[in-house]
């Protein structure tokens, strides 16, 4: 078994786990528990007011809230076959799997992991079917789940079959790059350089939402993928209420990641998800913290500020240059309005 293996291997699995690790009192908790050892051994030493411990230690309060929804982005309203969701013309969402290398506690989609929706019922031939159907999808991006705690051997039998129906780019979405960096080993970086010819662009948008995620190994594997593969690397990062829901944290946060070599693409206000609303702040704070980043950080190192519309109606700006105040209704890309619960 290679390192990568073996540090997922070797992790806590449940709240007893947890507690006889960090000497906590959790009692049972609804929702599924993961964190390697390794991983675990970095939230210990930063202790419980981290940013680590906030997002990735089991809290009593996912089992106390009324609020929040099942699906709060509409998964299942744009599912064209098992593991498969169009919600735009021209890419489509891939779910390979429900296996994650940590589970994040504001996790959109910890209700579907946690019950096994059927949406991840694996049903590869209908995904071909469907795609050599509909041409004009040009990307797909591995979700999941995260796709990257696959095998090199099942990602390449899933980067062939996408390359013979003519997809033109791939995009894997991960937090593999913080929990396990290990996993990016020689041979990921030989299967990268092997489809590079086959597609225009791999791209790799690494999860992370502080600084204190970026250790010593992060920064060298990013390193070493940005030295010796074509990989665009971007990130994505979440606006989480008592985590990193301050300007300076989200400046020194797009700082660092810039440092290593990353670009940063997408700030998500928090979804509206059953167990995870403890962590989610309303509108106006989101807006007033992100015009505070502004006056921070350069232009080109500001992400883009987006709120996916609650039923499947897809993203959208989420500062208004007109107003920090709410007015209760978004816009679509298809210029229709929808109402929004903007939770305190």
């Amino acid at each position: 078994m290679i390192q990568w293996q073996q540090e997922f291997k070797n992790s806590l699995r449940t709240p007893n786990d947890i507690n006889a690790f960090f000497g906590t009192d959790l009692k049972d908790i609804e929702y599924n528990s993961f964190i390697p050892k390794s991983f675990a051994q970095k939230i210990k030493e930063a202790g419980p007011q981290s940013s680590l411990w906030k997002q990735f230690i089991p809290a009593q309060q996912e089992n106390e809230q009324i609020d929040g929804m099942y699906d709060p982005i509409g998964d299942t309203t744009h599912a064209k076959a098992k593991q498969l969701i169009h919600r735009y013309k021209n890419r489509a969402l891939f779910l390979p799997t429900t296996v994650c290398p940590i589970i994040c506690r504001y996790c959109f989609r910890k209700n579907e992991l946690t019950f096994k929706d059927d949406l991840f019922k694996a049903d590869f031939q209908n995904t071909i079917q469907y795609l050599k159907d509909h041409p004009e999808i040009e990307e797909i991006i591995f979700s999941g789940g995260d796709p990257l705690i696959l095998s090199d051997e099942k990602l390449r039998e899933y980067l062939e079959a996408f390359a013979n129906v003519g997809i033109k780019c791939i995009r894997f979405h991960s937090r593999v790059p913080i929990i396990i960096p290990s996993r990016l080993n020689e041979n990921f970086i030989q299967l990268i350089n092997e489809f590079s010819s086959k597609f225009q662009t791999i791209t790799l948008v690494t999860h992370l939402n502080h600084s204190e995620e970026i250790s010593t190994e992060v920064e060298a594997v990013i390193t070493k993928l940005k030295k010796e593969t074509n990989l665009l690397l971007l990130s994505q990062s979440v606006l989480l209420k008592d985590v990193n829901d301050n300007s300076d944290t989200l400046a020194d946060l797009f700082w660092a990641i810039h440092k290593i070599g990353i670009r940063p693409y997408y700030l998500h206000h928090p979804d509206l998800v059953k167990g995870g609303m403890h962590f989610h702040l309303d509108l106006e704070t989101g807006r007033k913290i992100f015009l505070q980043l502004r006056d921070k950080i350069p232009g080109w190192l500001i992400p883009h500020y987006i709120l996916d519309i609650p039923g499947g109606h897809g993203k959208t700006p989420a500062f208004n240059p007109e107003s920090l105040e709410f007015s209760g209704t978004l816009i679509d890309r298809y210029n229709k309005i929808h109402r929004y619960k903007n939770m305190q």
